[in-house]
């Protein structure tokens, strides 16, 4: 924790902001952006003697929009993190070695003991018109592979340029170039190959502890999203993320909806193609993240239906072809259908996974109910090539409610519980079992924003 920093750049960005505020009315607007987020979160094994955790941790953001003639809009946020309580997150578990997986992402995963700390978020300079917009500087983000996953105390944000252009009501295209990145669960700004690893590692194709953390080379990453309305209640979309050095994945994606009985009907198909690019992040073998002669290839569907009150759809994805389906997973979530919040399905040669969501809105209480369920089957856990993180096939089961008070306004709360157990009946080693399956996971989430 660095407090004379932190002082400072919340000491400048008072001072620019009363500096702005003293020009003439009519050439400028100021509009807040505060965001307080509360979050506990436990983890525990109800048939095991593994180490159970638990963390209760609090976020501010502070920040705004200024708008200056209509064209000039400077974002700037800073945000403090608090780790209120907890259980000694930063100690292995006794019986495996391994380390908390899931109360670590609330705070920093590079100084986990640092209990209070803040970082300058976003801080950006956009011109737009109605058509065009280019911003330049820390901002957030919501792309296929790059997004904000904003599963913890803070979202995912990035350091670079963001071009979009909408030339009519049919077209969308967007650009991003990115040089520097803010992930969930971290206190500074890194480098893109700097990121890589933060999270757990995993084995390597040989089966030996990955070495890839510190040693990946990756300056850039390149995103472009062009997105066509085809029709009455038809929508395409195509998204291309090319990170230096790395990988390339490119993805289309068509969705249909139209009305059905009293409601609307939906169906959804995505297809994308991964392949290895450069050095896979390193020259040594033993050192890269991603074999370049890698070739991946994934499908996903949906079919669902809603109406005022109800939302439910069924949901399939299938990964295939040759070495790793790999994204990092600092960068983001799965895109594909049938993701399930708390777990991804990346690291792996061959997934097939079936989920099904429910939603129930009570708009007189002002409360959603959810749920998910899901079946994943996985590569073989014995094959370290196929099967990164050791991880047995699995089901997970999420229940959740959101509530929105009447009485605070811009407040809501979130409760989510999730079990997850594996499929089949084979005997599971200590390590397939920490951190992956037979396990309790809960989560109570307050926010509070104003803007």
């Amino acid at each position: 924790m660095n407090l004379k920093r932190i002082g400072f750049s919340l000491w400048f960005l008072g001072s620019a902001l009363q500096a702005w505020a003293q020009e003439p009315a009519d050439r400028f607007l100021l509009s807040p952006d505060l965001h307080f987020r509360t979050f506990w979160m436990s983890t525990s094994y109800p048939s095991r003697d593994f180490k159970e955790d638990y963390a209760l941790g609090m976020s501010l953001n502070l920040g705004g929009k200024i708008t200056y003639a209509e064209h000039l809009r400077l974002h700037a946020g800073y945000r403090l993190f608090a780790n209120v309580a907890s259980s000694d997150i930063w100690n292995p578990d006794p019986t495996t070695g391994q380390g908390n997986r899931y109360e670590v992402g609330l705070f920093d995963l590079l100084d986990l003991r640092d209990r209070f700390f803040g970082k300058l978020e976003t801080l950006s300079l956009e011109y737009f018109t109605e058509k065009f917009s280019i911003k330049a500087g820390r901002m957030g983000i919501n792309t296929d592979w790059v997004n904000p996953q904003d599963g913890r105390l803070s979202p995912t944000a990035v350091e670079g340029l963001h071009l979009s252009y909408r030339p009519d009501d049919k077209w969308a295209l967007r650009l991003w170039v990115i040089g520097r990145m803010s992930i969930r669960g971290s206190s500074g700004w890194m480098g893109v190959g700097e990121t890589v690893g933060v999270f757990p590692v995993g084995r390597s194709v040989e089966g030996g502890p990955s070495r890839y953390f510190g040693n990946t080379e990756s300056k850039w990453i390149g995103i472009a999203e062009v997105g066509r309305t085809l029709g009455e209640g038809l929508e395409g979309s195509f998204s291309q993320t090319l990170a230096h050095n790395l990988f390339s994945t490119t993805s289309l994606k068509l969705e249909r909806r139209r009305k059905l009985g009293a409601g609307t009907g939906m169906a959804g198909l995505q297809s994308s193609l991964q392949l290895g690019v450069g050095e896979g992040g390193n020259t040594d073998p033993q050192l890269r993240y991603k074999d370049p002669g890698d070739a991946n290839f994934a499908l996903s569907a949906r079919a669902g239906w809603s109406t005022s009150r109800w939302t439910t759809h069924l949901n399939y994805t299938h990964v295939g072809g040759g070495g790793r389906w790999l994204s990092p997973r600092e960068w983001g979530k799965d895109p594909w259908y049938s993701f399930i919040p708390r777990e991804r399905n990346e690291g792996y040669q061959r997934v097939d996974a079936l989920s099904l969501y429910g939603e129930y809105k009570m708009e007189k209480a002002n409360l959603d109910v959810y749920a998910h369920a899901g079946l994943h089957w996985l590569a073989d856990r014995d094959d370290p090539g196929g099967n990164k993180y050791n991880f047995p096939s699995y089901r997970q089961l999420n229940l959740g409610l959101k509530y929105h008070p009447r009485s605070v306004k811009n407040a809501d709360i979130h409760l989510l519980f999730v079990a997850k157990g594996p499929l089949g009946e084979e005997e599971l080693t200590p390590n397939q079992i920490y951190n992956k399956v037979e396990m309790l996971h809960v989560n109570a989430i307050l926010n509070w924003r104003w803007h």
